[in-house]
């Protein structure tokens, strides 16, 4: 099968391409059983859903979700045939990982807070200027 006679299919090389991904990144989603391609060979040939899932990986680990987190969320689809258990599982993901980030956010803007008092102490003091830096 030449990928370029099935639009349905895509080299590696063309899902880095359209993914902006490497090689590297794809030989380990499919390592870790995230993704499936059609092996051929040496030759991997990702299809619709090997594509459909690419991009769900990606966008889980942009909002931080854990591998495992996308793996049951991904997994659910594959199981239920629907996506009813797939959007429930990763709206109380989403809700949690929000949780997380907004905590993670109120520490590090409490952090600058607090640097920004201690570098303007410092200042005040005369004991760095502050065009040194």
């Amino acid at each position: 099968m030449k990928p370029d006679s099935n639009p349905d299919v895509m080299t590696i090389r063309q899902m880095c391409d359209a993914f902006d991904v490497t090689p590297r990144t794809l030989r380990f989603y499919e390592a870790k059983e995230l993704l499936s391609p059609i092996r051929e060979g040496t030759r991997r040939l990702f299809t619709r859903r090997d594509r459909a899932r690419l991009a769900l990986i990606l966008r889980g680990k942009r909002f931080g979700f854990s591998l495992e987190d996308i793996r049951q969320t991904l997994d659910l689809y594959d199981r239920d045939g629907g996506q009813t258990a797939q959007r429930q599982k990763a709206y109380e993901l989403a809700m949690k990982r929000l949780t997380e980030m907004e905590a993670q956010r109120a520490e590090l803007d409490l952090a600058i807070a607090e640097l920004k008092t201690e570098l303007a102490e410092a200042e005040a003091r005369g004991l760095v200027s502050r065009h040194a830096a």
